[in-house]
């Protein structure tokens, strides 16, 4: 690989600034994630979308394909090594991913997850309720943004309450960029422990829920395996969760920070637009790793060599001029959406895209009719982000509720 100085994420800079430096510098440049790994950063939207529409065919997403990590360049230590690494859908390509896709994607198609909305508008209003009795000065992550998509995929893959923490702290481990191996290891360690003994459970106790069903294709046919059924749960409970908070928690701050917006969505119950809005100009997965050249291949007119990794980065795209014109970092929802990429392109488009945007709509809806009048407590500058190059949002959101609605 060529030369990296660039070394990323870039320590005091948000990483949405990073990434739109790093555009500018090319639509595929060399940098250095920390552990001093190398990879192409892929910056641009076209760029990634001519990535992604090569998916299975010049890059892979197995680490198999990682020349770095084969010959052991790569530090036994690395701390993203149970993020890039195992059996779950984001890592496998071709026939693999097909199969396991296919047994869960049923659980997430529109008219499954539409029937899930009196479920979630119910879990809403519950946390909402908090909210206003909390009064001004609640954090809005830890009241609402959080628990409320933590709830939806737990309820929808069996997970009792009480575990329901620790799947987020695990979570809130593997993908923070200021983790050391040993603590993603232990983190990982311990969530597919977990995820094991809630196989056994259901296995023993099956409920209506999506972990039951897995388990009972385990048990009736050889479509799952019993570390693939596991590998399936990790990635759903992690990537179920994780983005759909940020994607809250970066709609809110946007529309605080742009009141005439907030009150067209208000006005015209434009839900649905302020979520697109959001997934485009503030991408809550920020970058996703990795895929891998499987021969020698020319992308974006950059040579990348068989067996090198790409860092897609999603937080960029959405704001790329080339692509979205002039004021692309303006967020407005009644801009024209010519197709944006925070769920991805391709076979490995995100699973539960339908959900996330269901979550969205009724969550943001329900917040601001409620609390029309809500605003940021701090100013947006002092809000702290999430220590990850790989998701990004706001760890707290404090807020003064104003004068709550109907």
């Amino acid at each position: 690989m060529a030369n990296t100085p660039f070394s990323f994420p870039v320590p005091g800079e948000p990483v949405p600034q990073t990434l739109a430096h790093l555009r500018k510098l090319g639509p595929v440049v060399p940098i250095e994630l920390p552990g001093g790994v190398s990879v192409w950063a892929v910056t641009s939207q076209d760029a990634i979308f001519e990535l992604l529409s090569n998916d299975n065919k010049l890059f892979s997403r197995n680490p198999r394909h990682w020349s770095a990590l084969q010959d052991g360049a790569v530090p036994a230590d690395w701390p993203m090594r149970p993020v890039v690494e195992g059996e779950h859908l984001q890592v496998l390509d071709g026939a693999d991913h097909r199969r396991l896709r296919g047994l869960i994607s049923r659980a997430f198609t529109p008219s499954r997850v539409e029937a899930l909305t009196p479920r979630i508008e119910k879990i809403t209003n519950e946390l909402l309720d908090g909210v206003v009795a909390a009064g001004d000065g609640v954090d809005l992550v830890s009241a609402f943004t959080e628990p409320l998509p933590i709830s939806v995929i737990s309820e929808l893959f069996g997970v009792p309450v009480p575990d329901r923490p620790r799947l987020r702290k695990w979570t809130q481990v593997l993908i923070s960029h200021t983790s050391t191996g040993e603590e993603t290891a232990a983190a990982n360690r311990d969530l597919l422990a977990y995820l094991g003994e809630l196989v056994e459970q259901k296995r023993r106790v099956p409920g209506d829920d999506l972990t039951s069903g897995l388990v009972r294709v385990h048990d009736e046919d050889d479509r799952l395996t019993g570390s693939e059924l596991v590998a399936i749960l990790w990635l759903m409970v992690i990537a179920g969760h994780e983005t759909t908070v940020h994607l809250l928690g970066n709609a809110i701050v946007a529309l605080c920070a742009h009141p005439e917006q907030r009150a067209l969505a208000i006005a015209g119950d434009r839900w649905s637009q302020v979520v697109e809005e959001a997934l485009r100009s503030g991408a809550s997965v920020a970058t996703s790793p990795f895929r891998y050249a499987v021969t020698d291949v020319t992308l974006a007119g950059v040579r990348i060599l068989a067996g090198e990794p790409l860092l897609v980065c999603y937080g960029g795209a959405g704001t790329d001029t080339d692509r979205h014109g002039e004021g692309a970092d303006r967020f407005d929802i009644t801009r024209e959406q010519t197709g944006h990429l925070a769920f991805g392109h391709g076979p490995h488009f995100c699973i539960g895209a339908p959900l996330a945007r269901l979550e969205g709509a009724i969550a943001l809806s329900a917040l601001f009719s409620r609390l029309p009048d809500l605003n940021l407590a701090v100013a947006p500058a002092e809000l702290l982000y999430s220590p990850s190059f790989m998701t990004y949002g706001p760890l707290a959101l404090p807020v003064s509720l104003g004068v709550p609605g109907s």
